[in-house]
């Protein structure tokens, strides 16, 4: 299973967030994202400075201030995200430039497994966070027998 890392998941709620505020053009505070999805602001912080770094969001001074994507929506991908919180990705511990496995010489999945996680980058770089923006939330109905079904995906370690 994929499985993405609390960050990541963090990241990708507040980018979406930001994709709906104005077409991605508004700004919103760490506070205001950490609020509306009860995100821990103190990790919400780092995080979206992570993403600053990363030049996917840019910060903006001022009274009505916070963050706003550095791009439009659709030049970014989930895999920006991600690899923008998390690292590279990775699917087995070994990689290309890394051969201190014991197992490196005679292991009969490397490859395959290397191969797969190429179809699952390309298959993140292909989602826009235009495209998560676009998804509206499911319905939520109140009372006892509301249930929610979370998909879970993940690229390593929460």
């Amino acid at each position: 299973m994929l499985r993405l890392s609390k960050k990541s998941d963090y990241a990708l709620i507040a980018v979406k967030h930001l994709a709906t505020r104005q077409n991605g053009t508004g700004a919103s505070s760490a506070r205001e994202i950490s609020e509306a999805y009860s995100i821990p602001l103190e990790l919400l912080a780092k995080i979206l400075q992570r993403l600053v770094r990363a030049r996917l969001l840019v910060s903006v001074q001022g009274t009505r201030g916070g963050y706003r994507l550095a791009r439009p929506a659709p030049a970014i991908s989930v895999a920006d995200v991600i690899q923008a919180v998390d690292g590279p990705l990775t699917v087995t511990a070994c990689s290309p430039d890394d051969h201190d496995c014991d197992q490196f010489g005679t292991c009969n999945v490397r490859d395959p497994l290397w191969r797969i996680k190429s179809r699952i980058l390309e298959t993140l770089t292909t989602v826009s966070v235009a495209e998560l923006a676009a998804d509206a939330a499911p319905p939520v109905t109140p009372g006892p027998k509301a249930s929610r079904l979370v998909f879970v995906a993940s690229m390593g370690e929460s």
